[in-house]
């Protein structure tokens, strides 16, 4: 993981968890797998506590750390270090993802219920009239009282932001292609196809994965489907989303948006989505921040204790599902 980061993710507490499960070394953080320091730690290495900024481990990797047999992932996506060579030797995975993902759905709610109430057009137009004025005449059609939300993928994050939509009188629409209308209904949802779901909805809210198949998932054609006045979320990854498309939408002023991914990760200084006034944009902090990393390395300390204990995780990655996960 990155040197700096093993600080701020695991707290006191936790690393004593972790250094009385295992033979560990709290002075120990590699973010290169090259060197004499990690080659002397891969060699009797069984399991490898990682997180953001941990290198690939390949081949090379593992003939360096032959009794490697399990990685316990403090973070969420395992894809940029996990490799093809660990699936093949058999190496368990675990992630925290799940925990990661709680703050993701926080953040989620908090602007969908936000973006319903018509916050930031409010917010424009009270610093603008600095008066009295009939906000209840002018914004009639503002509130969450059964109002659309469409949830585009139903991950980990897409199914807890669902569970704490529902006490809300929401109507939720639901499109992944994994999720049968049986299943959509039981998680309070319906399921729709992208199209309807963009234009039925007054607030879009994307949560699937990053692939291939998902570049632009939210392309220009169906930023033209959404309704005057709505909203798009996206807190998943800045490619699924054509930004240039919704560039132009946001700027015209027929869609607000809420943005806290980009593609590139940072923005250009001169990119209009830091100024536009119908856009909320953060700079990708809608998951673990600050005092919520600490969530992630419980969890894997909580998984580090079921492997020395002979248990099976709680919170497997599975090789064939990597095609359909972040």
């Amino acid at each position: 993981m990155h040197r700096e980061l093993a600080g701020r993710l695991i707290d006191p507490h936790t690393m004593a968890r972790l250094t009385a499960l295992a033979d560990l070394d709290p002075a120990l953080v590699l973010d290169d797998f090259t060197t004499p320091e990690a080659r002397a730690a891969l060699a009797d290495a069984e399991v490898i506590v990682s997180s953001w900024g941990c290198p690939p481990i390949d081949e090379e990797v593992l003939a360096a750390a032959p009794r490697l047999s399990a990685v316990i992932h403090a973070a969420g996506s395992v894809k940029h270090h996990v490799t093809e060579a660990c699936w093949r030797r058999g190496v368990q995975v675990t992630s925290a993802a799940w925990a990661n993902a709680l703050p993701v759905a926080e953040y989620t709610v908090a602007v969908v219920l936000l973006a319903n109430k018509r916050l930031l057009p409010i917010r424009e137009e009270y610093r603008r009239r600095r008066a009295p004025y009939d906000w209840q005449l002018a914004y009639a059609a503002a509130g969450n009282y059964r109002r659309t939300v469409g949830i585009v993928g139903a991950s980990r994050i897409g199914r807890r932001v669902m569970e704490l939509l529902r006490p809300h009188d929401l109507d939720l629409l639901l499109h992944d292609p994994y999720v049968d209308p049986a299943e959509a209904a039981r998680l309070g949802a319906r399921s729709v196809e992208m199209d309807e779901l963009c234009a039925a909805s007054d607030v879009v809210s994307v949560h699937a994965p990053e692939l291939p198949a998902t570049r632009h998932l939210i392309d220009g054609r169906r930023l033209a489907l959404m309704r005057d006045g709505a909203t798009l979320v996206n807190t998943s990854r800045g490619s699924l989303v054509d930004q240039e498309a919704l560039v132009r939408e946001a700027a015209s002023g027929r869609l607000d948006a809420v943005i806290d991914v980009t593609e590139p990760e940072v923005l250009p200084a001169d990119s209009p989505l830091y100024e536009l006034p119908n856009v909320f944009l953060t700079p990708h902090v809608a998951g673990s921040l600050g005092g919520e990393l600490h969530r992630m390395a419980a969890a894997a300390a909580d998984e580090l204790a079921r492997y020395t204990a002979g248990h099976p995780f709680a919170h497997p990655v599975l090789a064939e599902d990597e095609h359909r996960t972040a």
